[in-house]
């Protein structure tokens, strides 16, 4: 059972791993560094214990402390009682949902154990806008893909921002990160996949013609807000993929086109 503490002092050293969660160069450095990360509200607090994360700490105002009674009573870690005021001294910021917790990060598969097992396989390039991770991530795991691989420079899925978006989603698919890009492609090319490159280009197929859910393995790439795939990633492609847009509308944001071409991958495949 975990113990309760009160805490009144925005400086004690036991809530460092929650101070300045709104600097996030501070944050995208320390967190990884440190082997921790932050869930935010009940049900993302929830949400990592059953993924089997362990917990480091929680921080609560008083309201919460019964609402999170159960999850308390199985900690072994401890768990900070403040008043809204000093937890947004602490953090930076209002903490709406009166919940946080510091989670131990786990270590991460390698691509190679993830493509042996996967059929559907969300890549993306330099997506390093934590909401576009936060909603990919939920759309993955909504619309059935099996695994994400993220280029070198994209957004970490653990930063706080991205796992509040995803609701914890980003606890349900497993990812890893692709040592070398685009050269990294060519190990998930060597695993059987199809890659398809996601494109607003007129000289791509549509979702429709190309008809994904009838391919064995798809890995279906995503490219950032703005600038989509880079040259080097279309090249590397088997094929490029569009979504048909009507009324002058040119393209959408990353997370809705991931979430219609995710369907449009998966439809047809038998669900567990």
């Amino acid at each position: 059972m975990a113990d309760l503490i009160t805490v009144e002092d925005p400086d004690d050293p036991r809530l460092r791993d929650y101070t300045g969660l709104t600097d996030v160069e501070l944050r995208r450095k320390r967190e990884p560094a440190e082997g921790l990360f932050i869930a935010e509200g009940e049900k993302v607090i929830r949400r990592a214990k059953e993924a089997g994360y362990e917990m480091r700490s929680m921080l609560l105002s008083a309201k919460w402390v019964d609402v999170m009674r159960d999850v308390i009573d199985e900690l072994p870690a401890p768990v900070y009682a403040v008043s809204p005021d000093l937890a947004e001294q602490v953090t930076g910021y209002h903490v709406h949902r009166g919940a946080l917790a510091s989670m131990q990060r786990k270590p991460l598969p390698t691509a190679a154990d993830l493509l042996r097992t996967a059929r559907r396989v969300v890549v993306m390039e330099s997506v390093n806008d934590h909401t576009n991770i936060g909603a990919i991530f939920r759309s993955a795991a909504a619309l059935g893909m099996d695994a994400v691989l993220l280029s070198p420079d994209c957004a970490d899925p653990l930063y706080r921002r991205s796992v509040k978006v995803s609701m914890g989603a980003v606890f349900s698919v497993p990812y890893a990160r692709l040592d070398t890009w685009p050269k990294g492609l060519d190990s998930v090319r060597e695993a059987g996949f199809t890659l398809l490159a996601l494109t607003p280009d007129e000289k791509a197929r549509s979702l429709d013609e190309a008809a994904p859910h009838t391919m064995d393995r798809v890995a279906l790439m995503l490219g950032a807000e703005g600038d989509g795939l880079s040259t080097q990633a279309l090249v590397a492609a088997d094929e490029w993929v569009r979504i048909p847009m009507s009324h002058g509308v040119d393209s959408l944001n990353v997370g809705a086109a991931a979430a219609v071409a995710f369907y449009a991958v998966a439809t047809g495949r038998p669900r567990v």
